[in-house]
């Protein structure tokens, strides 16, 4: 779904595997509007993997100053070539904004499907708003934007705040 797919081009689709993950099953309703569903084992390890590189990394996925200085350092890297890959980066950041929009607004962790694949996001129930924080965070790197996340995420909380 996102810009940087962590998926092999000549690996086949999750449905092509016979995946049996909530999202392979997952056909788009008339209109083309996203579906979600429950997060299965692969996703929750996915995310669970995420937080434990960010936690190496000593970012605080609770704080956005930290977590927006943390990107712009692991995204200046990345393009020096001393860093790690922008996939790579792509991937820890899209879990950190994802989880802190878990934590701080009223949505939850879902599996996305739209028109342009599947991926983690986030849901609300009572609107039809989807965020994918993959999504967010590759458009960004893609124009070379950095300073970005505590404005943008912290707008995204401020729309539906947690009660």
């Amino acid at each position: 779904m996102g810009l940087f797919s962590r998926r092999n081009k000549e690996e086949p689709s999750p449905g092509e595997r016979g995946s049996t993950d909530a999202a392979a099953t997952v056909a788009l309703p008339e209109g083309g509007r996203p579906v979600s569903s429950p997060l299965g084992t692969a996703e929750r390890s996915r995310i669970a993997h995420g937080l434990e590189a960010l936690r190496a990394r000593a970012v605080d996925v609770d704080d956005l100053a930290a977590l927006g200085a943390a990107y712009d350092r692991a995204f200046e890297a990345a393009r020096s070539g001393v860093g790690e890959t922008p996939a790579d980066v792509v991937e820890q950041f899209g879990i950190a904004i994802g989880e802190y929009l878990a934590r701080h607004s009223h949505r939850d962790w879902a599996v996305v499907t739209d028109v342009f694949g599947t991926d983690l996001g986030l849901v609300d129930a009572r609107s039809d708003t989807v965020i994918v924080p993959h999504n967010l965070v590759s458009a960004r790197w893609m124009r070379g934007e950095t300073g970005w996340i505590p404005g943008v995420v912290g707008h995204l909380v401020s729309l539906r705040p947690r009660a």
